[in-house]
């Protein structure tokens, strides 16, 4: 019985495609300070011009400020090699972050929602100049954040998340200065709290979307789009092999994929073979083959 591992410099890989440019980092630390002093004026602003849309804006603000540190402190420790505890890496603990911005996400939106009811049923006066003020501030800081991360977005999926969620941040913004504006001018006092459902709406439906993708990871799901029985299949087509069994695909982070299967064959050459089947037509190059004369008990 022989034990083959994949030694290509493919199976040390624990990060996405490219590397972020030391520029993004330093811009994402900047955006991040500045989004919690953002936050910290709208929440006060908000209290104080009786507005639960603005309050809202700055709840999803702080997520996404906190998403922004947790994937900058994901980014310092996914340098970090393995070590003899933690064999696979580190780049697992930006999945246990994301997972723990979702459930923050989940409740702020649960109390938003809420409180953007209640403020439909009863409106109440509002300081629309106030709002208008802090959510013009709000969106030029949004809008700026977005742009930091835009030029990684394409290349690394943190980059990409981070810009889409402060992108939806500058739309939200947007939301309440259209409240601010129905408010000072219309008299339109219900518009507050209806942004804020809004904002709510899509606080919850992103925060039960993103689950599922997490989820799997953490319980070691085979990735979507890989099909299980199609690789047994491939695999089988190749000369010299009797029987495949206890095969595991599962996702170690967001963007490395292992592969392991244990194959009875005579030929103990296989393994180079079936790796290089993977590489090709599935694009996995992280896996152990074991090869076996006859089954194992784990048949």
């Amino acid at each position: 019985m022989y034990r083959e591992a994949s030694m290509s410099h493919h199976h040390h890989e624990i990060r996405t495609g490219c590397a972020v440019l030391p520029r993004t980092i330093t811009g994402l630390w900047a955006a991040f300070i500045i989004n919690i002093i953002l936050s910290v004026a709208e929440i006060s602003f908000g209290i104080l011009s009786n507005s639960i849309a603005l309050v809202g804006d700055a709840l999803h603000n702080t997520a996404d400020a906190f998403s922004i540190l947790i994937a900058l402190i994901a980014w310092h420790i996914g340098r970090k090699g393995a070590d003899k505890k933690y064999s696979y890496g580190f780049k697992r603990a930006e999945t246990i972050g994301s997972l723990i911005n979702l459930i923050l996400l989940f409740v702020s939106g649960t109390y938003l929602m809420f409180e953007g009811v209640l403020k439909i049923i009863s409106p109440e006066k509002i300081d629309g100049e106030t709002i208008l003020y802090v959510s013009v501030l709000a969106l030029i800081t949004d809008t700026a954040t977005a742009k930091l991360s835009h030029h990684d977005a394409e290349h690394n999926s943190n980059m990409k998340m981070l810009f889409i969620h402060n992108l939806a941040d500058a739309l939200g913004s947007v939301g309440v200065i259209i409240s601010g504006l129905c408010v000072l001018y219309l008299n339109w006092n219900f518009m507050d709290g209806l942004i804020a459902v809004l904002i709510a709406c899509y606080m919850l439906v992103q925060s039960v979307l993103s689950f599922g993708s997490i989820a799997d990871i953490l319980m070691n799901a085979a990735p979507a789009g890989i099909n299980s029985d199609h690789i047994v299949k491939r695999i089988m087509t190749v000369n010299g092999i009797s029987d495949i069994h206890d095969l595991h695909i599962w996702q170690v982070d967001e963007n490395r994929v292992r592969f392991e299967c244990h194959i009875v064959t005579k030929d103990f050459s296989l393994p180079q073979k079936i790796r290089s089947l993977l590489t090709e037509e599935f694009n996995i190059r992280d896996c152990v083959i074991q090869t076996e004369e006859r089954s194992c008990l784990l048949k």
